[in-house]
């Protein structure tokens, strides 16, 4: 594969790189490998029925690569594993176009699922790829609340755009999305899921769909219900409504507030390394000095190593889990809205219904049969909304219970062991008895 030219800044924002939405690196990173691929002796398997299936072996990549974590996972959960689909993301590769660079995924998945052709898959991704497949999701669940994406560029203020930390945060996010819509009980059973971890070339696939006059059509029909609203919106959904902002708001600030100390943390472990070799330095001056001198810089770079310890739970840990949530928050916005655009292309049918403009038999009884099925779409829409709400709420006090517990476990353990290096360093600077200076 050819190498990249190189971009100024002027040509970078003069190119129309957003079209596939995708990660483009113009700064490359030698740590991951341009345009390669994993063949499939690495893998140890052959291939059958479809292009990524794999036959299991004692060394296929169920062993070699753990899935088997989600299984321990579910078992923290409940006891016993009930789900029978498990994915992995993993191995970001960058891949070198004539204008763009941009990261692939390997997605590799395990089931035992009688409609799958095998147990195991394995295929390669892009950012795109999962956009796809989270807008078909969409499509043919507007009320189910689908786990967010990452977005398509890094937060400021945690990591510098395409950085390898960036790079490792989005394939973080991804995995997190995966594994949510393979545990949800109708999401995991989509055909577009089953698409998106069988097929190895989606470009076909990813063609067929509304054409764009179609869309601009639905859009302006939802525009014009979003203006017109909803008359009577029953009160649960007006609850769940009133939540979603109060909980949209604490997740926001707890998010900005999490990422100012995270900065700030990055700035103290910058000027604590700087600190302890001040100490060093003096010690060479100070003869008499030099050991309580070294000590209190020993001690220093110790500390130094239990905060990066720390901060790097806070990156990896609390900060995804508080920030996707924030993302869920608006997702919680986006479904209500949808099921209140049902409901209100409902009232419009039935407000033609009652009126006189319609005069004849045929477009009355038309009229009727829209209006029984768009009841039917309420129906059925509110009742996924209001199970899937349970559902979703139930997930996320388990993974912010998991997050803040665990982070109250780093920060004692981070303040305990840095405790007990000051406590040591004062042990060895009491003077034994019977040698105290007269």
């Amino acid at each position: 594969m050819s190498a990249a030219p190189v971009l100024s800044g002027d040509l970078e924002e003069d190119l129309d790189l957003e079209e596939d939405e995708d990660l483009e690196v113009f700064s490359k990173n030698p740590s991951l490998a341009v345009g390669s691929s994993v063949s499939s002796s690495v893998v140890q398997g052959s291939l059958v029925h479809s292009p990524g299936a794999l036959v299991r072996s004692s060394g296929s990549m169920v062993n070699q690569y753990g899935l088997e974590e989600e299984e321990e996972e579910e078992e923290a959960r409940g006891g016993v594993p009930t789900r029978d689909l498990f994915v992995t993301v993993d191995h970001p590769e960058s891949h070198v176009t004539a204008i763009e660079t941009f990261i692939v995924y390997r997605v590799l998945a395990r089931t035992t699922r009688g409609d799958f052709d095998s147990s195991e898959y394995e295929v390669h991704r892009r950012y795109q790829d999962f956009l796809w497949l989270r807008g078909k999701l969409e499509e043919g669940h507007p009320t189910l609340i689908i786990h967010p994406l990452p977005e398509k560029f890094v937060m400021k203020g945690l990591v510098e755009r395409f950085s390898e930390d960036f790079i490792e945060t989005r394939r973080r996010a991804l995995q997190t999305f995966l594994s949510k819509t393979a545990e949800h009980p109708m999401l995991s059973r989509s055909p577009q899921l089953k698409v998106f971890l069988t097929e190895q070339d989606l470009t076909a696939i990813k063609k067929q769909g509304p054409s764009f006059l179609s869309r601009m059509g639905d859009s302006v029909r939802a525009a014009a219900i979003a203006v017109r609203g909803v008359r009577a919106r029953p009160q649960e959904f007006g609850a769940m409504q009133d939540y979603a902002d109060e909980f949209s708001c604490k997740m926001s600030a707890l998010d900005k507030v999490t990422q100012r100390i995270i900065k700030e943390q990055n700035e103290y472990l910058e000027e604590l390394s700087q600190y302890g070799p001040l100490y060093s330095q003096w010690a060479e001056l100070e003869a008499d000095l030099s050991e309580p001198l070294r000590g209190v810089a020993g001690c220093l770079d110790l500390c130094g190593r239990e905060t990066e310890e720390q901060l790097r739970h806070l990156t990896e840990v609390l900060q995804p889990t508080l920030h996707q949530y924030l993302l869920c928050a608006d997702t919680l916005k986006t479904v209500l809205r949808r099921r209140d655009h049902i409901q209100a292309e409902f009232e419009a049918k039935n407000d033609a219904l009652a009126s006189s403009a319609v005069s004849k038999k045929g477009d009355l009884e038309t009229l009727k049969e829209e209006a029984a099925g768009l009841e039917e779409r309420v129906e059925s829409a509110n009742s996924a909304l209001k199970g899937d709400w349970a559902r979703w709420g139930d997930a996320m006090r388990y993974d912010l219970r998991e997050a803040l517990v665990s982070t109250a476990d780093k920060n004692q353990d981070y303040y305990e062991k840095c405790l007990a290096v000051w406590e040591t360093f004062l042990l060895s600077q009491k003077t034994p008895p019977g040698q105290e200076e007269d």
